[in-house]
């Protein structure tokens, strides 16, 4: 491939991406970004790069009115949800509604369906923030919130990619089936870039935790629906943020 159509296609995939994966302002080739489908999901490490980036450079600011590292936490944490439009929240809200709801896989697909929230979906979402809002208090306390939003941010999106590609779907509908599964070459260069991003940040040691929390939501989505669905790619990147951020608390502190 030509240096030429590499920068084009990295010209194309990351605003499609970042058009896919958050609320920012970007402009995006519609026609291009459709015609490169699931090819694109080598970038989405990078967008959650480029939230952590931004995530992490509000943090001295919101420091500066002389705010305590638990309101910046939560001041993150209602950003993070805001910029991604509370997308992957909504994707773990439903898997945990439907996986744990329904007794069979057509009656679990259904109720992942459904747009109304259940008692798994609100505990889960609940339990989720608040263990994100703990972590996130103890990283900026301990000043590592660059190094924490950055490599999280990657390997948690990265995961997502991962079970693109070794999942067949679970629905011949729906986000996930309209964007397809990614190439062999997306899915290495995706993994390749989180986990690079974790080496230079020091985080290293968070690479095994995600290989192994992607696994389980993996086994779990098999065994449940026989697959995966844009839901359960929302719930593993949510899953492995919140692990990962746990992770990464126990190795700042």
């Amino acid at each position: 491939m030509h240096k030429h159509d590499t920068r084009l296609i990295a010209a194309v995939d990351l605003p499609a991406a970042l058009g896919l994966l958050t609320r920012l302002p970007v402009v995006v080739d519609g026609e291009k970004a459709v015609a490169r489908g699931a090819a694109s999901a080598w970038a989405y490490p990078l967008v959650g790069v480029v939230l952590g980036v931004i995530l992490a450079a509000l943090v001295p600011l919101f420091q500066l009115f002389g705010l305590i590292d638990g309101i910046v936490a939560g001041l993150v944490l209602a950003l993070s949800v805001i910029l991604t439009g509370a997308m992957h929240e909504d994707g773990l809200a439903d898997s945990a509604d439907g996986l744990w709801g329904g007794w069979d896989r057509g009656r679990r697909l259904e109720i992942m369906k459904d747009s109304r929230i259940g008692v798994y979906g609100v505990c889960a979402i609940g339990l989720g923030l608040l263990l994100r809002w703990l972590a996130l208090t103890v990283i900026v306390a301990a000043g590592g919130y660059w190094v924490a939003l950055l490599a999280v941010g990657a390997l948690s999106r990265a995961a997502m990619v991962g079970l693109m590609a070794t999942l067949p779907h679970a629905r011949a509908d729906g986000l996930s089936q309209s964007v397809g599964r990614p190439p062999q070459s997306a899915v290495w260069l995706a993994l390749v870039l989180a986990a690079g991003f974790a080496l230079l940040t020091g985080l290293w040691a968070l690479i095994p935790v995600a290989v192994v929390t992607t696994a389980l939501c993996g086994l779990i989505a098999r065994a449940k629906i026989g697959g995966q669905t844009g839901d359960i790619l929302g719930a593993t990147q949510q899953l492995n943020e919140i692990i990962l951020l746990i992770a990464t608390v126990a190795i700042l502190t």
